[in-house]
């Protein structure tokens, strides 16, 4: 388990290398992983560990020495995040309060869930497009809104503005900063803060839920 965690950092930490790795050996397949990772980690409640801002700003940086096309490349992605939110709002529309009446788990956090209907009480069916830039919440929003049965055609047009939104500005800033040498000698760095601003707003909701809850108490 160690080991895999100390894996998983290195990947994140080092996304622009890997992905060469992987276009060097893979050449344009390399596409079919990229578009199975956005998918995953917007599809699948029980994936939202996975890179997602971060791996679209290291492909667009991949994409800018020509390893890969970024317009094909952001093709790929926003299909892989168009398509990755769809499935979850079917799960969560058939299967969502079956998996929700068990305990917390290692990957069914109810507080999740918590969380991602606060986000969708304050913004309403904004919350499919807002998520796009929040992780975890990204993951559950699709799904809450599957559970609440908010009507598809409604969720399909908040899904495809919020893949539209979401993966052309971090492909494109990857694609055009990615390469600048301060860059390149701090991309470990790079990546975290990333990671650090996306989850800003969601850590002042939780404050915010939390000295509520106080206040009442």
């Amino acid at each position: 388990m160690v080991e895999w965690l100390k894996y998983f950092i290195d990947f994140v930490l080092h996304l622009d290398k890997h992905l060469f790795e992987l276009v060097s050996t893979y050449g344009i397949w390399t596409l079919v992983f990229l578009f199975l990772i956005v998918f995953a980690e917007t599809g699948f409640i029980a994936t939202p560990f996975l890179p997602g801002d971060s791996l679209l700003f290291a492909a667009g940086a991949v994409a800018a020495t020509g390893a890969l096309n970024i317009y094909i490349l952001v093709g790929v992605l926003v299909a892989a995040a168009i398509l990755g939110d769809t499935a979850n709002y079917w799960f969560g529309y058939h299967l969502g309060p079956k998996i929700f009446r068990k305990h917390k788990s290692a990957f069914f956090n109810p507080e999740y869930l918590e969380r991602t209907n606060r986000f969708f009480d304050k913004y309403g069916g904004k919350t499919i497009i807002i998520a796009r830039f929040i992780p975890i919440i990204r993951t559950f929003a699709p799904f809450v809104a599957g559970i609440g049965r908010m009507s598809y055609v409604r969720f399909a047009s908040y899904n495809i503005f919020g893949a539209i939104f979401w993966v052309p500005p971090f492909a494109f800033m990857g694609y055009f900063l990615g390469t600048l040498p301060i860059i390149k000698q701090n991309f470990g760095f790079m990546i975290i803060a990333i990671i650090v601003i996306s989850l800003i707003p969601a850590v002042v909701e939780y404050i915010r839920h939390r000295q509520m809850k106080r206040g009442r108490c």
